[in-house]
């Protein structure tokens, strides 16, 4: 069982080997990327061997966070807060009292109470329908 190990470790040295000696002699060892603002040079190569690259951004965003990282603006209106919290309630409902579920306690006045949710819910929801029809 150690030889087959043994020689799939002496492939990988050896392919390891050839990658190193085929790396290409005249790249630079270092490349270095950095973003400037407004009308801030950009630095120059301390020796030879290194590459600086340099990203331009207006003098607006140097204290902002990069657009790259900020959040998208519809996530952060697209819920009310109100329709978030009852979507939490709701996820976490069966494993308090008055759950409708086995795992909760007082499975039977659960039941009752998810039943009235229910009804005042589609009530409320027939109302909106019956106000909106001209």
């Amino acid at each position: 069982m150690s030889l087959p190990f043994g020689i799939a470790a002496a492939l990988l040295l050896v392919s390891a080997a050839a990658v190193a000696q085929d790396a290409d002699p005249d790249l630079p060892e270092r490349a270095t990327s950095l973003v400037v603002y407004g009308d801030d040079p950009c630095p120059k190569a301390q020796d030879e061997e290194e590459i600086v690259v340099c990203a331009r951004r207006p003098e607006t965003e140097r204290y902002r966070i990069p657009k790259e990282f900020r959040k998208n603006k519809d996530e952060r209106g697209s819920v009310a807060w109100g329709a978030r919290f009852d979507q939490l309630e709701e996820a976490t409902r069966y494993t308090r009292p008055n759950s409708c579920s086995v795992v909760g306690s007082w499975g039977q006045t659960g039941c009752w109470n998810m039943n009235i949710r229910n009804w005042s819910s589609e009530r409320r929801a027939m109302q909106v329908e019956r106000n909106s029809i001209p």
